[in-house]
C-alpha cells in the first residue's frame, strides 16, 4: 500500500502530533527523490529502529549551483511511492518551495570547516543550502532519528555537527553505501548517464579500489593518485575535480591513512559529476 503523501506543515504537524504525545520514535529519510536502492535501505533502517518513519522529497533549489543542474534533476514522485510500498512507512512529506521557504525567508545555516574542503571547495554555498534543509526537515518532522547513507559521507558529516552545534535533539544515523553489482555507488545522478557512459562509470570505484591496495603494500599515494587520474583521463573522464585521503572525523587532508580515513573521490563523465568514497 502506497503511503499517504503530505505537501503542507500543519498537514504534517497535525500528523505527527498524536505521535510525540506518546513519545513515540520518529525515524525521517530525506531525500530529494529517484529513489533507488541506497535510500530504500535508509528507509530499511528507519523502519527497524523507529516506532514511526517519514520519508521527505525535496528536490533542494539551494543546494544547486548550476540552474541547469537543478532543471535537470530527476523528478519521480509516483515511482518513488509505489517503491515506499512494500516498507509500510507512515507517511510521504512532499513540500513544495513555499513550505520550505516562505516568503520574506531570510536565514542560512553554516557549518564552517567541514564545507570548505571536497565538494564544498568546487560548489561554494551547496552545503549551506544543505545544512538549512536539513535542520528545516528534522524541526518541521519532529524526528528522533535521521538516516543518511555514508555515500555522501561529508555531508553526512555536515548534518552531524549542525545538529550538535544547534541542539536539535536528533540522532544522525550513517548507513553503508549500496553499490550496484559493478561496484558503482547508487545515485540518482546515475540516470543522467547515457548506457555508454554508464558502462564505463564503475571505473572511478575501481581505480579507489587500486589506490586503497597500493596503500596496503606501502605506495606512496602521490603516486597512486596520479596513475589513477591517468587511467580514468584514458577511460573517458573529463575531469577529475578531487581524489584525496581525509580523516573521517574533522575531514582534514591526509598523506596516508594515519587514524581513520576514507578515500573521497568527484569526476566528471559524459557531464556527469560522480562522487564516491570507500574507508581506508
Amino acid at each position: 500500500m502506497t503511503p499517504p503523501v503530505l505537501r503542507t506543515l500543519p498537514d504534517l504537524r497535525a500528523a505527527t502530533a498524536p505521535w510525540r504525545a506518546r513519545a513515540e520514535s520518529i525515524g525521517v529519510v530525506p531525500t530529494m527523490g529517484a529513489l533507488h536502492d541506497g535510500h530504500l535501505s535508509l528507509v530499511e533502517a528507519a523502519r527497524a529502529a523507529c516506532d514511526r518513519v517519514i520519508v521527505t522529497i525535496f528536490v533542494n533549489p539551494r543546494q544547486f549551483n548550476d540552474p541547469a543542474d537543478l532543471d535537470d534533476y530527476p523528478r519521480t514522485e509516483a515511482a518513488d511511492a509505489a517503491k515506499l510500498a512494500r516498507f509500510g512507512i507512515d507517511l510521504l512529506y512532499v513540500p513544495d518551495a513555499e513550505q520550505i521557504y516562505p516568503p520574506r525567508f531570510a536565514t542560512s545555516v553554516t557549518v564552517a570547516g567541514l564545507t570548505d574542503v571536497l565538494c564544498g571547495a568546487h560548489r561554494p554555498g551547496h552545503f549551506d543550502g544543505v545544512a538549512t534543509v536539513v535542520a528545516k526537515l528534522f524541526l518541521q518532522t519532529g524526528a528522533t532519528d535521521a538516516f543518511f547513507g555514508e555515500k555522501d559521507f561529508q555531508q553526512l558529516q555536515v548534518v552531524r555537527r549542525m545538529a550538535v552545534d544547534l541542539d536539535i535533539p536528533v540522532a544522525v544515523h550513517g548507513c553503508p553505501t549500496i553499490r550496484e553489482i559493478d561496484g558503482l555507488a547508487m545515485s540518482s545522478r546515475n540516470l543522467l548517464l547515457s548506457d555508454r557512459a554508464r558502462t564505463r562509470a564503475p571505473r572511478l570505484h575501481a581505480e579507489m579500489e587500486e589506490i586503497a591496495r597500493g596503500l596496503a603494500q606501502g605506495r606512496a599515494f602521490d603516486a597512486l593518485r596520479r596513475e589513477a587520474v591517468a587511467r580514468l583521463e584514458a577511460a573517458g573522464f573529463t575531469r577529475v575535480d578531487y581524489l584525496e585521503i581525509r580523516a573521517n572525523d574533522d575531514l582534514g587532508l591526509l598523506d596516508a591513512p594515519t587514524r581513520p580515513a576514507r578515500l573521497f573521490a568527484a569526476a566528471w563523465l559524459a557531464g556527469v559529476r560522480l562522487i564516491d568514497n570507500i574507508p581506508l
